[in-house]
């Protein structure tokens, strides 16, 4: 992972929630929302909560007993989060760093973390931290990207980038958000952390863009892609996104398009 990686800056945050969110991210938010429900937590920690996607989802489906604490380390996604949800005595919000918490030990029921842990520099020590902060017994439930090939939005995108840019190509989504998918990797970094009874399964959704111009600025403006695309200069960035709209508009159609998303969701127990 390169440093530009987690530069979620400018108008990354507000393009990330508008377009992003309701894409790809609401239906795993969902789904991990429903996990948490089911193991009754009276008190959650959200790592890497980015634009609130997961927050707003663990809020409705958790009964008001809950206190919810939604942290990341990146202040203009927790800003952006925080505009989107109304105040809640039950919500807190507090940038920190997952491989650096600023709670005490034992200190919640459950830990979840949404599509966070592949930006995480070093994930033994953040599984470690998530570990640390939970009571024994509590869960860490988090998920990651499965391979590119199996997420049909992104890789068009960028199979369609690698011929605008043959030379140095934008490998953001493969090298970060689709960079680890391993399980045996997985298991072997939350073994390493501490958890036992760690649980992998394997869940795909449809996802959905009002169009593919709409997905392209999504994928070229509204993610750390962005600067990987502008330091060709010039006109790159207008560029790349009208191509890659043509490219997803080429496979799945002109309106309203969708395809296959997949993703690995991880339950371990500290």
């Amino acid at each position: 992972m390169q440093a530009s990686d987690k530069a979620f800056v400018g108008s990354i945050p507000e393009l990330y929630d508008q377009l992003f969110v309701p894409m790809i991210f609401e239906p795993y938010a969902r789904d991990l929302a429903h996990r948490a429900k089911a193991l009754g937590p009276r008190d959650l920690l959200e790592t890497a909560a980015g634009t609130g996607a997961v927050t707003r989802a663990l809020w409705s489906a958790l009964g008001r007993d809950t206190r919810i604490v939604a942290t990341d380390l990146n202040e203009p996604m927790l800003a952006r989060a925080k505009s989107q949800m109304p105040d809640q005595a039950d919500v807190s919000w507090q940038q920190a760093d997952a491989l650096a918490l600023p709670f005490e030990d034992a200190g919640f029921d459950v830990v979840a973390c949404q599509f966070g842990v592949m930006f995480f520099p070093d994930r033994v020590k953040g599984y470690a931290e998530a570990r640390r902060v939970l009571r024994p017994g509590g869960r860490f439930l988090f998920n990651v990207w499965d391979r590119i090939e199996e997420n049909e939005f992104a890789d068009v995108v960028i199979q369609t980038l690698q011929t605008v840019f043959p030379d140095n190509p934008p490998q953001f989504l493969a090298r970060t958000p689709h960079g680890y998918h391993d399980v045996a990797r997985i298991r072997a970094d939350l073994t390493a952390a501490g958890f036992k009874d760690i649980a992998i399964e394997t869940v795909t959704h449809r996802s959905h863009a009002a169009s593919a111009w709409n997905a392209a600025i999504a994928f070229c403006q509204g993610s750390p892609m962005r600067g990987e695309i502008e330091s060709h200069g010039g006109q790159s960035l207008e560029m790349a996104t009208q191509r890659a709209a043509d490219g997803l508009a080429r496979r799945f159609g002109t309106g309203a398009i969708e395809g296959r998303i997949q993703a690995l969701v991880m339950s371990a127990v500290a």
